[in-house]
C-alpha cells in the first residue's frame, strides 16, 4: 500500500483560529470616566462647592492710628454737659445696669481670656465688616473690636439664642431688646437694608431683622456707632461712641478703653483676632479719654454742689 503523501493529505483537525486583538474599549471608557470625574472636581473647587476654605482677607486698614496721650486731647465733658437733644436720645436707649450687673461685667472684662478663633470662621465676617464700614462710615476695626468685646466674634455661649446674664441683650453684638419702648434694637434694626447682604455666611436667619443674624446685628451696630459720632478715626469720637454703646457708668469707661485700645493696636500692627489687647495701650487710652469721664462720674453733680454751697453760705 502506497504511503500517503504528507503534503496532500488533510490534517486530522483544522487549525485553531488566530486570536483577535484585545478590545481597547474598556481602557478608553475607564480613562474617559476618570477624566470626567477630575473635570467635575475641578469645576466644583473653582466655584467653591468643594474644598471651600474661606481664605478671605480682612478689609484694608485705613490708617495706623496714633497712640493717644492725655496732652493730645481735651477732657471729655460729663454727661450732664451734653446737648439736651443728645441727652434725650441717650436716655431713651442706653441700658442702666444694676450695681450687681456692673460688677459681673467688670469681672468679665478684666478676666476675659484671649480668643482662639478659627481663620475660616473669621472669613465670614470680613465682607460684613467691609459693607458696614462703607455704608455707615465707621472704621471696621472699631466695629470688630466691639464684636470681640461683646461675643468673642460670635463664639461666646448663647450668642445665637436667649439673652445675656442681665436678661436684656442678645446676639453677636449684644443688642438691648428690653429697654424700650423704643428699645436700642428697635431704633436700628432696619439698618441691614442699607447694604448688600453677602450671599452666604454662618448663622443667616430665616427672617430679618434678627439680633441673632450676623449681618443684621453688625450693620445695626455700625449704624448706632455712626449716630453716636464715630467715623473712620480711632480717637475721642470713637471712644465716646463705644462708651455710649455700653452705657454711662464706670464699667462703661473700662469697656470703651479696651475697645478703642484693641482697635488702635490692630491699626498699628495688623488685624489679629487671636491676640489680646495690650495693657499699655489700654492705659494710654484711659489716660486720654477714660480718666476724665471717670472723674466726672465720681464727682458730685453740679446741682448738689450748688445746693451745698448755698447751705454753707447761709450759715
Amino acid at each position: 500500500m502506497k504511503a500517503p503523501d504528507p503534503h496532500t493529505t488533510a490534517p486530522a483537525h483544522p487549525p485553531a483560529p488566530a486570536p483577535l486583538p484585545a478590545s481597547e474599549r474598556g481602557p478608553w471608557l475607564l480613562a474617559y470616566s476618570i477624566g470626567a470625574i477630575g473635570l467635575a472636581v475641578l469645576v466644583a473647587v473653582l466655584i467653591g462647592a468643594v474644598g471651600r476654605t474661606r481664605s478671605v482677607s480682612p478689609p484694608p486698614i485705613l490708617v495706623a492710628a496714633a497712640t493717644p496721650t492725655p496732652a493730645a486731647t481735651a477732657p471729655a465733658p460729663p454727661a450732664s454737659a451734653a446737648p439736651a437733644t443728645r441727652r434725650r436720645s441717650r436716655a431713651g436707649i442706653v441700658a442702666q445696669p444694676s450695681p450687681a450687673q456692673q460688677s459681673l461685667e467688670a469681672q468679665r472684662l478684666a478676666q476675659a481670656p484671649e480668643s482662639a478663633i478659627d481663620a475660616r470662621w473669621m472669613g465670614g465676617f470680613y465682607p460684613i465688616y467691609a459693607t458696614a464700614q462703607g455704608t455707615f462710615g465707621v472704621n471696621w476695626l472699631l466695629l470688630a473690636s466691639i464684636h470681640m468685646q461683646e461675643s468673642a466674634f460670635s463664639t461666646a455661649p448663647s450668642t445665637y439664642r436667649g439673652l445675656n446674664f442681665a436678661h436684656c441683650c442678645g446676639g453677636p453684638m449684644q443688642f438691648n431688646v428690653t429697654n424700650g419702648p423704643v428699645t436700642t434694637w428697635d431704633l436700628v434694626s432696619d439698618s441691614y437694608r442699607y447694604g448688600s447682604r453677602p450671599a452666604t455666611y454662618d448663622h443667616m436667619t430665616a427672617t430679618h431683622p434678627s439680633i441673632y443674624d450676623d449681618f443684621d446685628a453688625i450693620m445695626a451696630a455700625a449704624h448706632l456707632l455712626s449716630a453716636d459720632g464715630a467715623e473712620y478715626g480711632l480717637e475721642g469720637a470713637a471712644w465716646n461712641a463705644a462708651y455710649d454703646y455700653y452705657g454711662h457708668d464706670p464699667t462703661g469707661v473700662l469697656y470703651a478703653d479696651q475697645v478703642l485700645a484693641r482697635a488702635i493696636g490692630w491699626s498699628q500692627h495688623g488685624f489679629c483676632f487671636n491676640c489680646g489687647v495690650e495693657a499699655a495701650m489700654v492705659q494710654a487710652v484711659h489716660g486720654a479719654y477714660g480718666a476724665p469721664v471717670l472723674l466726672a462720674l465720681a464727682s458730685p453733680p453740679r446741682a448738689k454742689l450748688a445746693r451745698a454751697a448755698s447751705v454753707t453760705a447761709g450759715r
